[in-house]
This record gives structure tokens, C-alpha cells and sequence, in this order.
């Protein structure tokens, strides 16, 4: 039997329909286990979002009932996307499994940090934004859980007034310790953050609340100090500053 060639990109223009349900307005992003697209429900007009699997990275479907499985989870927090269905479909004689879930708004966080004077954000905005970040993760860590994959291309985000609205994507599946997880999810926003204020360049000349924030990026610090989005909530609002 000959075997089958692993599928790296779907092509899939505008006004293609799958599963005789949705049409593809455009494609939203690209990553390890796929792809998302922007869709339009054939019998509503409803937008949503459907992410198709590459085959190779969803044997026996596995990656697919996690995603689902995870969402439906943690339905009750606003920080991640509500999962809505799955489906199959046939793309060049393979079965690709698809996940419809809500579209949100927002740009992702290295793009809005791009658009930004210097490529970077004021001290104040990053607070505030990582403020959000921390809340968010908050929910998921209080359910239990962890998100095992934040970096800047997983964060949708929307200012509002002062603060910001924000979107995590793609949990993923780290292993047996969600302690062990829930830290490393801490350390990773941490790292967001002091990469949003200009990283190593502009370090030093942070203010020293800043940089009892970051600990300098030293892991067992900030394990130490934080382990949980709830802990780095807390002490964002009960900070003091010289």
C-alpha cells in the first residue's frame, strides 16, 4: 500500500464550502497541528472559526478529542474560545478532521507590540496588559488546569480604555504534572512581558517593581515567588511603588 504524503498546508481559497456546512471567508493563521480558517454557516450567516487538522499531527484523532475535551473543560472561561462542533471532510483522499468554534476579534500580540513606537510597549501598558494576561490565566489555573503553549502568536488581544481584552489559543497537552504546568505557564508570561518592555536592551533601565516582576528571567525565582496566574494577579494590584 502505498503510503500516503503528509499534508503541510491546505489549499483552500475563499468560497470553498466543507462538510456541505460552511464557507471559507479567508484564513486566519498557521501553526504545528494546522490551520484555522475564517467560515460563514452556510444556514445562518453566522461567522465562526474552524481549525482543520494536518492528518500526521491528529492520529486517531487524538489532538482533536484533547481540543475538545479541554475547551468544553473550561467552557466557563472568558479567556479561551467556546468550542462548538466537530466535522470530516476529504481533502486529496485523506479524512481531515475540522473544529468549529466562535470567531473572536482581536490582533495577535506580536502584532499590535510591532505596530508599536520602537516595537515595544510603555512600562504602564505592559502592566496593564499583563494584569489581563495573569487574570485569564487565572481562570484556567483555578479550574485545574493549565495552558501549556502561551507565546505571542497564542494571544489575541483588543485594548479597551485602560486595559485590554485578550484571547488565549491552542491549549495544549504537556504531560502528568499540572502543578509543574500552571509554573511554567507563570514563567512564560513573565517572559512575554519582559519581551514586550524590549528585552535585554532596555533591562537595566527598568524600575525595580519591573524587575522583581521578571526576577531577572531566572525560573526557580520566579516558580518561587509566583505559581500561579492568581499569585502574579495578586501582587500586580497590591504593588507599591518608590
Amino acid at each position: 500500500m502505498q503510503k500516503k504524503k503528509a499534508i503541510d498546508r491546505f489549499r483552500l481559497p475563499p468560497g470553498t464550502i466543507l462538510a456541505e456546512k460552511y464557507e471559507i471567508l479567508g484564513r486566519l493563521g498557521r501553526g504545528w497541528e494546522g490551520e484555522v480558517f475564517d467560515v460563514r454557516e452556510l444556514k445562518t450567516g453566522v461567522e465562526r472559526a474552524a481549525k482543520l487538522f494536518y492528518p500526521q499531527r491528529n492520529r486517531g484523532n487524538r489532538a482533536v478529542r484533547f481540543h475538545a475535551r479541554k475547551l468544553h473543560k473550561l467552557r466557563h472561561c472568558s479567556v479561551l474560545i467556546q468550542y462548538h462542533t466537530q466535522e470530516t471532510i476529504d481533502y486529496r483522499g485523506q479524512q481531515v478532521t475540522l473544529l468549529v468554534s466562535e470567531l473572536v476579534e482581536g490582533e495577535r500580540l506580536s502584532h499590535f507590540t510591532n505596530a508599536n513606537s520602537g516595537k515595544r510597549l510603555s512600562p504602564f501598558e505592559g502592566l496593564h496588559l499583563l494584569h489581563a494576561l495573569s487574570a485569564g490565566l487565572e481562570q484556567i489555573h483555578d479550574a485545574g488546569e493549565y495552558h501549556g503553549d502561551l507565546h505571542d502568536e497564542n494571544i489575541l488581544v483588543r485594548k479597551k480604555g485602560l486595559g485590554f481584552e485578550i484571547k488565549l489559543l491552542d491549549p495544549q497537552n504537556l504531560g502528568p504534572s499540572a502543578a509543574g504546568s500552571r509554573r511554567e505557564d507563570v514563567c512564560d508570561l513573565i517572559r512575554i512581558f519582559y519581551d514586550l518592555l524590549g528585552g535585554q536592551r532596555l533591562y537595566a533601565a527598568h524600575p525595580p517593581e519591573i524587575k522583581q516582576i521578571c526576577c531577572g528571567l531566572k525560573r526557580t525565582l520566579i516558580f518561587k515567588k509566583f505559581r500561579s496566574g492568581g499569585q502574579l494577579r495578586k501582587h500586580l494590584e497590591q504593588m507599591s511603588w518608590e
